[in-house]
């Protein structure tokens, strides 16, 4: 039979870091509550959870990499959302926040969750922040503690 790592976000300890953008903050400060609140139920302890706030969502994969790059962490937890305007600066946002955060975690080996909105409306953004879609948080935190679960085994 073949060897299997499966993914758990159960018994998954560590320090972990959530960077969460100001910018539409009544719709990430959901996504930093769903995180925080997955990362507790997952038996993280407060003092095994650092908060970082930051002003916009292009601001996350550099404070993400100090993070990382600092070792006292075992998993960053990103969380923004970019709602669509009227010009097409979100797509930009969007695409480079996207590849630097994936790339963040290649080079430090280590999970960085994916929590930004890229949204084209506000309730696009409500519903994916605790609404009929779910919190985007939640499963950015769930994200990491399973990544980092089926890490941990393979070493």
């Amino acid at each position: 039979m073949p060897q299997t790592f499966e993914s758990q976000s159960d018994n998954v300890h560590g320090k972990f870091a959530i960077v969460v953008s100001r910018y539409n903050e009544n719709i990430t400060g959901r996504l930093r509550d769903g995180a925080v609140q997955t990362l507790l139920q997952a038996g993280i302890s407060d003092e095994d959870i650092q908060i970082a706030w930051v002003p916009g969502a292009w601001e996350l994969p550099i404070v993400a990499r100090k993070f990382a790059a600092s070792g006292r962490v075992d998993g960053v937890i990103c969380l923004g959302a970019v709602i669509q305007g009227e010009t097409t600066h979100d797509l930009y946002i969007n695409t480079q926040v996207s590849h630097s955060l994936g790339n963040l975690s290649l080079e430090y080996g280590l999970p960085v969750g994916f929590g930004l909105l890229t949204c084209q409306s506000m309730e696009q953004a409500i519903n994916r922040a605790g609404g009929t879609v779910g919190n985007k948080g939640e499963e950015a935190a769930t994200a990491v503690l399973e990544t980092l679960s089926v890490m941990r085994q393979i070493n």
